[in-house]
Formats: structure tokens, C-alpha cells, sequence
């Protein structure tokens, strides 16, 4: 068995023409969603990057291997202290470790674990190729390597290939020459004038219209499509191609990567996984190309699975998580389900396409803010511990059928859905202590060190940048929320 997975840095589904989108960003990706199983409901359980990968390779919650953010004691597995063995339980119980112990080499084109020092990422891999760039690199850093790879790989049996690509993670870095192919594209209609002048005027926070690098409007001469900042519909169309394009500009790359195994001849029955570590809020909340909320628009992720001699053409709108992948790949591939995986199979859905999706999800966030959200029937409920300076309402309810860009916060009529969401989340956290050794919550333990990693220390200087763009009347609220900042 070949197995090929491709990891594609904040991928949101609804920006790929598989899952709807009407501009040509990813045919190559859309082929193999024609041939095997999209699935429309799927979460990373922890966001952004590093939470993410981790709850997939652990297949354990962040409140349970302890990543939750991007600093601090929350940016580091739990130590498993004095029952450690020689070896320890992440090196028999990661997501590689699965496919050595059916046989398989296990490979890893990425530079991740550099990126983060997330040296854990790389347990249960036979050989690890880092692409050098910390995660800067584009596509065509990434392509040569894998085609290397293939070529000196693929004829043989038996083997995982995880590739990890980049290129709609800002700074949008896709080559000056390959040009616009959106340029004539209309817009993303939900941004009207109104809420773009809302966005621009009255909206505060990193990522915001007008401080699109995070805290100001610094630009990067070596990636000329990623702007400092944008005031009117000229600036938009340039983040929005600007992300599409490098989506664009991937999946060209990926399209070389599937030719290639054509030609070694081992496309017919490679089975292939398309997934993310986590979408892009573009305008949600009003953040742009940023991942740093527990919202649909950071924690929806992309999920196509195309397995030769299983369902092709189906769509699977049960809710499920990222972590759900291991167990249900430990099943298709016979092998036991780890006790310590929080994951739940959805094998069924691959082989006859039954229903088997949860009746809810939690999503967390602590890198940017702190939140926990629920994710229930039409519903996303999101709870904020920390605002990381957005300013969010303690409480927001999205009916994301018919608002799915977040724009109506129901928290305060829908009372009752609130509480149902709460009640969720309660028993979602009181399951999560009870089954594991650990007294602490992770997401408390970054409120206690000072709040998310992206925003701590940076109040100051932030309200300064506030009053130079004509939005001090966001200041005070800042201060009250915030005096530890002031101190």
C-alpha cells in the first residue's frame, strides 16, 4: 500500500472549487475529490499551527498533550514524567508510528518541526526532509524535493508520504510572474461597502483591514502581494487574489507531484489524503489572512480522502475532527485503535458512506486569543477567555446556514442555544480532565503566564499605532479589559 498525504498550510475549504468556490483555484485538488470522499464538517480540533499538527500526530486534544499555543509552558507535549520508558508513549502511539508497525516506511518532507521547534512532530518517521525555510518556502522550494523523492521511492511498496506546502500562509509569496489569474473575478459578495467601511473605520484588532501584518502596516518588499494594509475594495482584491493565488499557484505544484506518479505508475492505487492544519479568516470577524480565532473560518479544515476500491464521488457532512484520522486509519488498515487517541473512527463513511459524525465539537484557540468554541447542528458558539485586543463579545453565537461569514452575533436573543452550547462545552471539559493525569487546563495555564503568545506585551504599542490611524475610541475599552498591560 502507497499512501501520500498533503498537508496544505491554512487551506480554508470554501476557498478550493471542490467544496463550491466559483473561481478556478485548485483543479488538480478537485480531481481527486470527483474520485474519492470530501467531507464538508471537518475541524481541527487545536488551532492554529502548531496545536494543530500535534493533536494530529498525538491524536490526543490539546487540553490532553498540552500544545495549545505558540509560547510558554502551552508550547510543549506534557512529559510523561516518571513512567517514561525507554522509549516513550509518543513514539508507539503517534500517527507515523501507525503505518511502521503495518509495514510501511514513513517519510516527511517539511520544515516544521524547525518552524515551531516542534521536535515531536517528527517522532515515528523513518527520514525527515526539512525544505530549510522555517515554513517561508513556496512551492517551488517543496516540488523539487518531493519529485525526488518519487522518483526514487514511489515503484517501491509500502510507504507514507507526508508533504507539507505553504503558499497561502501569509506573506503571500507566489512568484511575481505567475501572474493574476483572478484579476478579472468579482469579490467575495458578503463584503459589501457597509461592512468594508465597518472593517476599515470601527474594527480593532491584529489583523485587521488596517494592520493586515498583524500590529501595523509593515510591507515585505520580497513578497509584493502581501499588503500592510487596505482601505478600500483595490486593497481587498489584492488580499483576496493574493490568497487564492498562492492556493492556485499550489495546486499547480501538487498537479506536478500527481503526474509524476502517473509515470512511475503508481497513481491508480495510491490512496490520497488533502487536509490542513487549519483555514484563514479572509474578513471574518473582521481579521483578514490571519488564523488566530476558534471560528468555522480558522478551525474548518479540508478533508478529501481518495482510496482506490472505496465510495468515490460522496460527500460526508457529519462533523468530525483532525484527530479522527488516526483510529480511522488504524481500522482501514487492520490494526488496533490506541487507548490513548481521543479520535473516533469514521471508517464507515470511506467504505459505504454511512453517517458517523459526532453530535458536536469543541475547537480551542490560544495562540492569538482564547477561546473554546462548539460547533452543534447549524450552530458555532465561541467563548473568549482572552480578546487578544479584538475586542469579541464574551459570548458569540453564529447560525452559520445562513450566516456563515459570522456577521450577526445571536448570543443575546438566542439565549437558550446558548446555554445548550455551554452545557457542551461543560461536559466536553468535564470528560477531558477526568481522563487524563494531568490537574491543569492548558488554556489556563496561558491566561496565567500573560495571555495568548501573539499578544501579549504588545498592548502598548498597539495603542499607539490605534491613535494614528483615527481609532482611539477603541483605547479605553482596551485599558479596562487589559491593565496588566498598563502596569
Amino acid at each position: 500500500m502507497r499512501i501520500l498525504l498533503l498537508d496544505l498550510d491554512s487551506t480554508r475549504p470554501d476557498h478550493l472549487g471542490c467544496y463550491g468556490y466559483l473561481r478556478n483555484t485548485s483543479p488538480n485538488l478537485d480531481k481527486m475529490a470527483d474520485q474519492g470522499v470530501r467531507f464538508t464538517n471537518y475541524y481541527t480540533s487545536d488551532a492554529p499551527c502548531f496545536p494543530s499538527r500535534t493533536a494530529l500526530m498525538t491524536g490526543r486534544f490539546g487540553i490532553h498533550n498540552g500544545v495549545v499555543g505558540h509560547g510558554g509552558t502551552a508550547a510543549d507535549v506534557r512529559h510523561e514524567g516518571e513512567e517514561r520508558l525507554l522509549q516513550s508513549r509518543l513514539n508507539r502511539d503517534c500517527f507515523p508510528a501507525l503505518f511502521r508497525s503495518a509495514g510501511m516506511k514513513t517519510s516527511l518532507i517539511s520544515p516544521f518541526g524547525e518552524r515551531h521547534s516542534a521536535w515531536t512532530f517528527y517522532a515515528g518517521f523513518n527520514e525527515i526532509h526539512n525544505t530549510g525555510g522555517a515554513g517561508s518556502e513556496s512551492a517551488e522550494h517543496v516540488t523539487p524535493v518531493v519529485l525526488d523523492w518519487i522518483q526514487q521511492n514511489a515503484k517501491q511498496d509500502d510507504w507514507f508520504l507526508y508533504v507539507n506546502y505553504w503558499d497561502p500562509h501569509t506573506p503571500y509569496r507566489a512568484p511575481e510572474e505567475f501572474g493574476n489569474p483572478f484579476a478579472n473575478d468579482p469579490l467575495p459578495e458578503w463584503i459589501t461597502d457597509d461592512v468594508l467601511e465597518e472593517h476599515t473605520t470601527r474594527k480593532v484588532g491584529p489583523h485587521s483591514a488596517r494592520e493586515f501584518s498583524m500590529y501595523n502596516n509593515k510591507t515585505y518588499p520580497r513578497y509584493p502581494r502581501h499588503p500592510g494594509d487596505f482601505t478600500d475594495r483595490e486593497g481587498l482584491r489584492r488580499v483576496i487574489d493574493g490568497y487564492d493565488c498562492g492556493i492556485r499557484y499550489m495546486d499547480e505544484h501538487i498537479g506536478l507531484l500527481f503526474r509524476e506518479l502517473e509515470e512511475q505508475g503508481v497513481m491508480d492505487d495510491l490512496v490520497v489524503i488533502i487536509t490542513a492544519d487549519h483555514g484563514e479568516n479572509m474578513g471574518e470577524l473582521g481579521i483578514y489572512g490571519e488564523h488566530g480565532t476558534a471560528d468555522h473560518a480558522t478551525c474548518r479544515i479540508p478533508m478529501i480522502i481518495r482510496w482506490p476500491g472505496m465510495k468515490a464521488g460522496h460527500v460526508d457532512e457529519g462533523l468530525h475532527y483532525h484527530l479522527d484520522l488516526p483510529p480511522t486509519m488504524a481500522e482501514l488498515l487492520g490494526k488496533p485503535i490506541h487507548p490513548s487517541w481521543d479520535g473516533v473512527s469514521y471508517a464507515a463513511a470511506l467504505q459505504s458512506g454511512d453517517a458517523c459524525g459526532r453530535d458536536y465539537l469543541v475547537v480551542s484557540q490560544c495562540a492569538h486569543v482564547c477561546q473554546r468554541s462548539v460547533r452543534f447542528g447549524d450552530y458555532l458558539y465561541i467563548r473568549t477567555y482572552h480578546d487578544g485586543y479584538h475586542l469579541f463579545d464574551k459570548e458569540m453565537l453564529f447560525q452559520l446556514k445562513e450566516d456563515p461569514h459570522e456577521q450577526r452575533n445571536l448570543a443575546q436573543t438566542e439565549r437558550n442555544v446558548c446555554k445548550e452550547a455551554v452545557y457542551y462545552l461543560n461536559e466536553w471539559h468535564d470528560t477531558m480532565m477526568d481522563t487524563m493525569p494531568f490537574d491543569t487546563d492548558p488554556l489556563w495555564t496561558v491566561m496565567k503566564e500573560g495571555g495568548p503568545y501573539h499578544a501579549k506585551g504588545r498592548l502598548k504599542q498597539y495603542v499607539s499605532w490605534l491613535e494614528q490611524t483615527g481609532r482611539a475610541f477603541a483605547v479605553p475599552e482596551l485599558k479596562r479589559r487589559h491593565p496588566a498591560e498598563f502596569r
